[in-house]
């Protein structure tokens, strides 16, 4: 007899229920709040920045775009990379980071900008690898912390992982690059905190600093009249931080620079002149707008609302990386989160503060918004670090 074949028709809910399935774990991999963050301050930095460039024929806004899209495909790629194979490189990690800094100092390549020997021209373009270098350092020094697993409990340890990064920040203030340094310091710090370094070690840290600073500026004109020429500090670094402290010092220098950033905060107001509609930039009295002033150029247009708007986008961005950072499940990961957050914040204050005089110009730019390419290739490849590690929290190495 027989037999008819059975027909089974398809569960009418197994594509919906694939769809969502797999719609839920891109959820869980991609942490969409912190994308769409960077997606909108990204493109609010690339609005003022356009703003900021008109009339500037030394910076190009396509430069600035091309730096966005190399920067998405490399935060793709650290993306699925797991971050923790990287845990096991210290010492390659240190021998890059120290090659990346002495890089701009190589004959041929070394190219010096505004008195500093930070960047080296390769197949005609310019690339700063002290920006790459801040990352590398990040990783370096969550990967030499992260032995201790959260337990710097001796000072002999604590100095160890110090001197250690004295290394990277000698070597970059070859350039010199005071700046840079500061921003290595900052990360080490928070690095350093964050593996469980008592804050006494740290706050006698940034005394001792700063009493070597006093002193530099103290012994420095004698070493330069020996010697003929600039020892530790250049002139232009002089002036930076004593007109921090009386900027009617250098009013047609570095003075100048304060009082006119002050000017373009405070004539925005409430709401601002209007994008495109400021003076100070506009005319060129707000010096290098694009780059470290960039703050004035967003007050003066968009007024105090505009720089709340900011503000609140990079709390945000804050926010949520310390969330992935509590979240993650190696220390190596959280290490690696808190370097970056060290990073960002301390270029966030520095830069705000010293266009509104609470801090000393050290040049240091403003993450997603100044101009830069390898500035803003470096900010999306920490990114792609962040979202490695929130994508790894659950799964084994």
């Amino acid at each position: 007899m027989p037999v008819t074949p059975r027909i089974e028709s398809p569960t009418p809910l197994a594509v919906p229920g694939a769809f969502s399935a797999r719609l839920k774990r891109i959820v869980y991999l991609a942490n969409i709040p912190l994308l769409l963050t960077i997606a909108a301050l990204t493109g609010y930095g690339l609005l003022i920045l356009s703003s900021a460039i008109s009339g500037s024929p030394e910076y190009t806004f396509n430069r600035q775009v091309t730096g966005v899209g190399i920067g998405a495909v490399l935060l793709v790629v650290l993306w699925r990379l797991d971050y923790r194979r990287i845990s096991a490189f210290f010492l390659p990690l240190l021998i890059i980071d120290i090659l990346l800094i002495l890089a701009p100092l190589f004959p041929i390549i070394g190219v010096t900008v505004n008195g500093a020997r930070s960047w080296i021209s390769l197949f005609g373009q310019q690339i700063q690898p002290g920006e790459l270098a801040k990352l590398v350092t990040i990783l370096m020094m969550a990967a030499l912390v992260g032995r201790s697993g959260g337990r710097i409990d001796s000072l002999r340890s604590y100095l160890r992982c110090l001197g250690i990064l004295l290394i990277p920040i000698a070597c970059i203030m070859l350039q010199p690059d005071m700046g840079s340094g500061m921003v290595l310091f900052a990360i080490g710090f928070a690095v350093l905190f964050a593996g469980g370094a008592d804050w006494k070690w740290l706050v006698v840290t940034v005394l001792v600093i700063i009493a070597l600073i006093v002193i530099a500026f103290l012994v420095d004109p004698l070493l330069d009249s020996m010697v003929g020429h600039d020892v530790f500090l250049k002139d232009y670094q002089k002036n930076r931080l004593l007109v921090f402290m009386n900027e009617d010092l250098d009013p047609s220098g570095v003075g100048y620079n304060i009082k006119q950033a002050k000017i373009a905060i405070g004539s925005g107001g409430l709401f601002g002149k209007g994008l495109g509609m400021g003076t100070q930039s506009g005319l060129g009295f707000l010096p290098e707008a694009p780059t470290d002033f960039i703050f004035c150029v967003l007050a003066e247009e968009l007024g105090f609302v505009g720089c709340l708007g900011l503000i609140l986008l990079y709390a945000a961005l804050l926010g949520l990386s310390m969330w992935v950072a509590l979240s993650a499940k190696e220390f190596f990961g959280s290490l690696v989160v808190i370097g970056i957050l060290g990073m960002w914040l301390f270029q966030i204050l520095e830069n705000i503060g010293m266009t509104c005089g609470l801090m000393p110009i050290t040049g240091i730019p403003l993450p997603f918004v100044s101009w830069g390419s390898s500035f803003m290739v470096v900010n999306f490849m920490a990114l792609g670090l962040i979202l490695s590690v929130w994508s790894h929290r659950s799964t084994k190495s």
